[in-house]
Order: structure tokens, then sequence, then C-alpha cells
């Protein structure tokens, strides 16, 4: 990829979550003609797996396709599991150097998801798992269809800081400071007819 498919990293919005808790979001930060080209590689080179987790006792596949990519030694741990990482595809390679001139950072892995259609969804979570660190910066890619990207409060029971982001094609959105400590956040499922999308969520692991 050429460095001009990438838009003006100064076009941003910061939104303050509270007590140290920050979203960056960057609007078309991939240009528009190249999204559908880095859409359709991925979606035929990734490594696409459909794992199952258990959920009140049982085991059901996760509702999205995935994959994990990164450096070695960057190992995934969600629901119990472990996820070693394939090698970088050399687009998602060239991204997280990209990644690295407006997070200040260098990611050593990515997980890939893949939104078929509306009834794909990721359930109300933090990335807060310990191999994280203690404020992890998060970069979220999004490619395809607008979803929307809810978040919610952990300590907020009756959830009137519940915010709502629609994500676009090409958009960049980074997670910083506190939100995986104090927020949780959600793909949820919808009704209307939307197409499929594909999240990259660059972090790093401690190894």
């Amino acid at each position: 990829m050429q460095q001009d498919i990438f838009a003006d990293t100064s076009r941003s919005e910061i939104v303050d979550l509270g007590d140290n808790a920050w979203l960056d979001i960057f609007p078309q930060w991939i240009a528009t003609a190249q999204t559908r080209v880095l859409f359709n590689l991925l979606l035929q080179e990734c490594e696409w797996e459909q794992p199952a987790i258990r959920i009140a006792g049982r085991e059901l596949p996760i509702p999205r396709l995935q994959c994990w990519y990164g450096d070695k030694g960057a190992v995934l741990r969600y629901s119990g599991k472990s996820f070693p990482p394939h090698p970088w595809l050399k687009a998602l390679a060239e991204l997280n150097l990209q990644l690295a001139t407006v997070c200040k950072r260098r990611f050593n892995s990515v997980l890939v998801n893949c939104y078929r259609d509306g009834s794909d969804s990721v359930g109300w979570h933090a990335d807060d798992e310990p191999e994280l660190g203690a404020k992890p910066v998060i970069a979220s890619i999004s490619l395809g269809a607008t979803r929307r990207f809810s978040l919610k409060h952990k300590f907020d029971q009756q959830q009137k800081s519940s915010r709502h982001i629609q994500l676009r094609d090409g958009d960049l959105l980074i997670m910083r400071g506190n939100t995986q400590a104090n927020w949780v956040h959600a793909i949820q499922k919808t009704t209307s007819s939307v197409g499929p999308r594909i999240n990259l969520t660059f972090r790093n692991i401690q190894c």
C-alpha cells in the first residue's frame, strides 16, 4: 500500500469519556478508493476460524469469523482458550507501520473479525486481559458496512453513560487511557439489512 491511501490524520475527533479514558476517531482514515481492495484481499487471504466458547455451560460457536496475527509469542487468550498468532500478512504489517505514526507505537498483534451480516456480533466486553497491560492502547480499523459501536460504563448500573458511534468504511478508532478499565463495548446484532464488515483491532500482547 502507498502512503497516499491514508487520509489526513489531522481530521480527528477526541471523545473524552471521563476519568482519563479517551477515544480518538479518524473518519475515513483509509481512503475510500482503497478500502474495497483491502477488504477483498483480507476476505480471501485471512485464515478464518469460528471457534466455540463456553456460554451458560454450553460450547457455542462465536457469532462471527475471526483470525489472529502477530509476532511469535503474542498469544491471544480469552474464554479459557489460547490462540497462537499466524504470521503477519503483508497488508496487515503495512497497516501496522502506518498506525505507528498515529499511535506512536508499534503493535505486535491484530485480531481480525468478519461480521458477515447483521446477525453477526460481539457481546459486551472489555479488552482488559492481564497480558494487555494496565492501560492498553487499541487501534480499531473498520472496513465495509457501517455498524454501530456501543459503549457503556462498567459501574453505571442505570447505563445513563451509554455511547453509540457509527463506524464506517475506512474509519480508525483508537481506545486509550482507562477505556478498558472503566468501559465495556459491543457490536450488537441488528435486524437492519447490512453487508459484511471486517474489523481490525491492533494491540500489544506482553509476551
